[in-house]
């Protein structure tokens, strides 16, 4: 029997952290069902921070204002996810020192990367080019030089962030997504129909997959 298509929507942000969690623990899921998915990514915007200046925050400070958090519950977060991390095979620091930035820039050149059939390799790229080095990325030299990383044309990744190419492209997504009641990320759709929120266990999202694998085989029959 070939593969079932299943379309994928992550609504994210760059710099959340159980984004690139909840993705790898996705991975992890679809695992489970070697060759009964053919998969299509597609990654949507979300800024879970849209005031912020380009020159960003200091993450202690950031989270202190934003839900009451000492220094100690940021140890503890930084631990967590260290160690979440490591279990999923990606470097994902978050501690303090770091700075949260503003992602507008970076959602315009992921809708950029999806028509050139880079979206995920970009986004993982951003991922790692934050958490894993904790570059800045609203800047749009780090921006062109990550683009540049994953084979986009630098260049024409410098020209597009100039003129906000995108800008109306990306507000409109956004919106699109808030219209679905997506208030916080991730949020996962599958076909359209069948939504996950959060980074959920690996085990969690093989079992929805498998609901939609026999009500879709279902169908068919």
């Amino acid at each position: 029997m070939d593969a079932l298509p299943l379309h994928i929507d992550i609504v994210s942000d760059v710099v959340c952290p159980w984004c690139i969690v909840g993705y790898k623990q996705l991975q992890l899921g679809l695992s489970e069902l070697e060759g009964e998915f053919r998969t299509e990514v597609r990654w949507r915007p979300f800024e879970l921070n849209p005031q912020m200046p380009t020159e960003g925050q200091e993450i202690g400070e950031h989270l202190a204002q934003k839900y009451g958090g000492d220094e100690q519950y940021l140890d503890q977060l930084s631990e967590r996810l260290s160690g979440l991390g490591e279990r999923l095979g990606f470097k994902l620091s978050f501690s303090r020192g770091m700075r949260i930035y503003n992602t507008f820039r970076a959602h315009q050149l992921l809708h950029w990367a999806q028509s050139e059939n880079c979206q995920t390799a970009l986004k993982l790229a951003l991922f790692e080019a934050y958490f894993g080095r904790g570059e800045n990325i609203s800047d749009v030299s780090v921006l062109a030089s990550v683009a540049n990383s994953v084979g986009l044309d630098a260049s024409v990744a410098e020209e597009l962030l100039a003129t906000g190419r995108y800008q109306d492209d990306v507000r409109k997504a956004q919106q699109e997504s808030i219209e679905k009641d997506v208030h916080a990320v991730p949020t996962f759709f599958f076909n359209s129909g069948y939504s996950v929120p959060g980074a959920q266990e690996a085990g969690t999202f093989a079992r929805v997959l498998k609901r939609i694998l026999q009500k879709e085989r279902a169908e068919e029959s």
